[in-house]
């Protein structure tokens, strides 16, 4: 799922998250031969992948200091893995992918091999993964000791063959429209602008669109795996990153040395990826009012009100303001449900997000337009988020089949919007392009345990906003021998990063040892941020 590094997308789940229950439809003729095709298709990929992984460890990666526009200093190094862009053609066209490390910080002897990251998304970078030790982050301190910290960028990300779906400028121009519908002209204007935003997708990116899936994305992780020179991976996912683990841990069991997965996307086949964003919906609503609650006890500083319905009435007064007239000729409803969205995602956001909003409330307008607004002269930030989106989009719209039907999607938004309706209808038609995806939507994988597939962590707050509890519970039963850490009482997206020794010491004996606990484990949460 995606998270929300990139303050112009209406939501990220890091994302972010989507869909759908799917119906069978075929009939018992036809139903064995569509099996069979996708039975042959799977075979043809994995005698693919094989191919790819065995030309990747030949020929290594070639690392090299980084690229300077990369902004990643010495010592971390940068390098290429060359990969199918379709592993059913292995011989075909082929594509890079950006790949960087940074060496384990502990002796020789102490190395136990390369940690690979995956941030989120669909459409994060883990490029920044091996700042963490060039910034001596405490947390994962012991960790470095043994293992060289890789980050890549999937396909389709960043300095990977990005794809795009509409001019950088043209997508974080602002204001936008209010996602809250108040009319039938509302949503007829949604949603044509969802049905050309895929039509940009295939005009600009078309080539790449069939094969932004994650499965193959899983197969692009093992081929990295080889050209690294491993025998096994050992691999840290954080929100959409869980799934890609999920996934990589169905295909590829005996490859997993290690596996860490933080903020856990439920991987039922009837959640991907509609279903998902439904639930991320009523999720949002509950995370978004215990940011409420903690606003309104410190009221003294924030002078927004002393109780939830004081700051929501603040909320709806803002809401109803930038509606009128967008604040500052570019803030209005849209910009104001992105800015906000990352207090119910980070409880690091709490305090920026309540300081912007209650310097708006005594009268600051310029700080809330400074913080929401797009930068125009950021170009590259620009490029980044668009690319992002596209990501996030070809990758959630071809994994899976989507709900064509209009009436659905009017119907079981407008539903939950009547008691969640701080992400909804945003979220909804961040998503609608699915309905009118223009290349083939695949079957998501049936997430299992597998021959060889060690006992995996499983790390998940229980009002987690992006991806809700009930994911990892779902992924802790399909993969047998797993164990499960529940932050009880927190919500921020991504519990591995924070401070909380309850967890950090059993991730960092989980990837030091292999060891887990006889049984699952309830942690106290992390504190609560101070104003």
């Amino acid at each position: 799922m995606r998270d929300n590094r990139r303050k112009n997308r209406v939501l990220a789940l890091g994302s972010a998250t989507a869909l759908v229950t799917a119906t069978l439809i075929a009939g018992a003729v036809s139903a064995p031969t569509a099996s069979a095709t996708a039975g042959h298709s799977q075979s043809r990929e994995a005698r693919g992948v094989a191919t790819a992984a065995e030309r990747a460890a030949k020929a290594g990666i070639d690392w090299q200091d980084c690229p300077a526009d990369w902004a990643l200093a010495k010592p971390i190094q940068c390098g290429w893995v060359t990969v199918p862009l379709d592993y059913a053609k292995p011989d075909g066209k082929q594509i890079k992918l950006a790949v960087d490390r940074i060496g384990n910080t502990g002796t020789a002897q102490e190395r136990q091999g390369a940690l690979v990251y995956n941030p989120g998304g669909p459409g994060g970078s883990g490029l920044r993964f091996p700042t963490r030790v060039t910034t001596k982050n405490p947390v994962w301190a012991n960790t470095a000791k043994a293992y060289d910290f890789v980050g890549f960028d999937p396909r389709g990300v960043g300095h990977s063959t990005p794809i795009s779906c509409i001019d950088p400028q043209e997508f974080v121009k602002a204001p936008k429209a209010d996602p809250v519908p108040g009319s039938e002209a509302d949503k007829l204007a949604q949603r044509k602008l969802a049905r050309e935003y895929a039509d940009g997708c295939y005009e600009r990116s078309g080539t790449m669109l069939p094969y932004m899936t994650t499965p193959n994305t899983a197969r692009d992780l093992d081929v990295i795996r080889a050209a690294l020179g491993e025998k096994k991976i050992n691999y840290l996912g954080v929100s959409y990153g869980t799934y890609l683990g999920a996934v990589y841990g169905t295909l590829f069991p005996g490859h997993v040395r290690r596996m860490v997965v933080d903020s856990v996307v439920d991987p039922a086949r009837d959640n991907i990826w509609y279903e998902a964003n439904l639930s991320q919906d009523v999720a949002f609503e509950g995370r978004w009012k215990d940011w409420q609650d903690w606003v309104a006890a410190n009221d003294a500083t924030f002078h927004l009100g002393t109780t939830r319905d004081a700051v929501q009435a603040q909320w709806l007064r803002l809401r109803a303001t930038a509606k009128e007239h967008p604040i500052g000729g570019v803030v209005g409803p849209a910009e104001l449900t992105s800015f906000f969205q990352s207090a119910p995602y980070y409880d690091s956001s709490w305090v920026p997000v309540a300081t912007v909003f209650g310097k708006y409330v005594a009268g600051d307008t310029q700080a809330l337009v400074d913080a929401a607004a797009p930068d125009l002269s950021d170009t590259a930030g620009n490029i980044a988020s668009e690319n992002g989106n596209a990501v996030y989009t070809a990758v959630e719209c071809t994994d899976a089949k989507w709900p064509t039907s209009w009436r659905q999607w009017d119907r079981d938004n407008t539903r939950l919007h009547q008691d969640y309706p701080f992400l909804t209808w945003a979220n909804a038609w961040m998503n609608l392009p699915c309905a009118t995806w223009p290349v083939k939507q695949r079957t998501p994988v049936d997430v299992k345990t597998g021959k060889g597939l060690p006992p995996v962590l499983i790390v998940q707050s229980t009002r987690d906003a992006a991806t809700p509890y009930a994911g990892a519970v779902e992924l802790h039963q399909r993969f047998r021998g797993s164990r499960l850490i529940t932050e009880r009482d927190a919500g921020s997206h991504g519990v591995t990063g924070l401070v909380n020794p309850c967890i950090n010491s059993r991730v960092d004996t989980y990837l030091l040892t292999g060891e887990v606990d006889a049984a699952d484990v309830t942690c106290a949460p992390h504190a609560t941020p101070k104003p």
